[in-house]
């Protein structure tokens, strides 16, 4: 029995992550690019795709959206798929706290995996930081920071990170869908 390709939407197709999950998708077997976004209209094809704006037509066929743009986008992007009850996958970073309580709301609404960072590597390593910390005792004090290259759009904050919220398999989950 053949599966069906999972549909992906990339908001921030032009951004350097865009790029990158643009050429992923490409290579990987099971999914298929349905959609390429953008903040502005771009008059060029990005691999036999025309990037749309955010809309509610760009998004209809998709099943998974992923999204690395900024914090506004990001909350358009939410607005849209909420109505269309599509699932979202955020690394987007520079939230504010209203900006995260407002994720938060959609998230009751539709299924969302938002992290900072989608790497394995670091994600593991926040996790032994954690325990290590919690086996040095209160006299130390552990701190994990992230550091973005030059190009990164948007604020980045450093902080200190505690447990890991979200393991690799949640990620890899919210893109499995099961088609009746």
């Amino acid at each position: 029995m053949k599966s069906k390709l999972i549909n992906l939407t990339i908001t921030g197709c032009m951004g350097r992550m865009g790029q990158q999950l643009i050429k992923a998708t490409k290579k990987t077997r099971g999914y298929s690019l349905y959609s390429l976004t953008e903040y502005k209209q771009i008059n060029k094809k990005i691999s036999g795709i025309k990037p749309q704006l955010n809309t509610k037509n760009a998004f209809k066929k998709t099943d998974v959206i992923i999204d690395f743009t900024i914090p506004r986008c990001t909350l358009e992007v939410l607005k849209i798929a909420s109505k269309l009850k599509k699932r979202v996958v955020i690394g987007t970073t520079g939230f504010t706290k209203k900006e995260e309580n407002l994720i938060k709301k959609y998230s009751k609404k539709i299924p969302i995996l938002k992290a900072g960072n989608m790497s394995l590597g670091i994600n593991l390593l926040m996790y032994l930081t954690e325990i290590a910390s919690k086996s040095l005792g209160s006299n130390f004090l552990s701190k994990v920071f992230e550091i973005h290259h030059k190009h990164k759009k948007g604020k980045v904050r450093s902080k200190q990170f505690g447990r890991v919220e979200i393991p690799q398999e949640a990620f890899i989950g919210v893109l499995k869908i099961k088609k009746e």
